[in-house]
């Protein structure tokens, strides 16, 4: 579980989930699975409001791409349908740290989906590119992240006040972290 090939390409999760880097030709299920569920996206994902056509998808895949950085951002396919996304961000490797994202369709919950592919991605970011620190943010209302942060073994730190603006306003975010050697807590998973 949890190896990317060697062109960095893919994540083989189980033999149900893969994760592969965002491509172009990703951009259409991306965009449909948020247009046709906006109203359950957009509740905890701020650009959910803001991609109004594909064009936006478009311009985040090609950024991501032509980004310099040491981030990374898959799609999830889940018995080889397009499900979700997760991936590392703000990623800094002089500290060794990374903060863990995901977003997954409605459609697909309830599965274990988001907890195995944070779990692979988790071993990548510690095994291959050997970062020390993994954080994962959840709004305080949003208690579906809390619980996958919580079932990975993550420790709550606090809480970031006013830390995403929403069409809504401001919310809260709950801080938690997993450190390299806290992770013998989601091997049980």
């Amino acid at each position: 579980m949890g190896v990317l090939n060697n062109n960095r390409t893919e994540i083989i999760v189980d033999k149900e989930i893969l994760l592969k880097v965002v491509e172009p030709e990703d951009a259409e299920p991306i965009f449909n699975t948020i247009d046709n569920e906006r109203n359950y996206l957009k509740e905890w994902l701020p650009f959910v409001e803001e991609t109004h056509d594909i064009s936006y998808t478009k311009i985040f895949i090609e950024n991501t791409i032509a980004t310099d950085s040491d981030d990374l951002t898959f799609t999830i396919f889940y018995q080889n349908q397009f499900v979700g996304i997760i991936g590392l961000k703000d990623t800094d490797m002089g500290n060794r740290r990374t903060e863990i994202g995901y977003w997954l369709s409605e459609k697909f919950q309830h599965k274990g989906i988001v907890t195995r592919s944070c779990m692979a991605l988790i071993e990548y970011a510690f095994n291959d590119m050997n970062l020390h620190r993994i954080q994962l943010k959840a709004a305080t209302q949003n208690f579906k992240s809390q619980a996958v942060a919580e079932r990975l073994g993550f420790t709550l730190e606090g809480i970031e006040r006013d830390g995403e603006l929403h069409s809504h306003g401001f919310v809260d975010l709950k801080v938690f972290s997993l450190l390299k050697e806290d992770r013998l807590n989601v091997s049980h998973i």
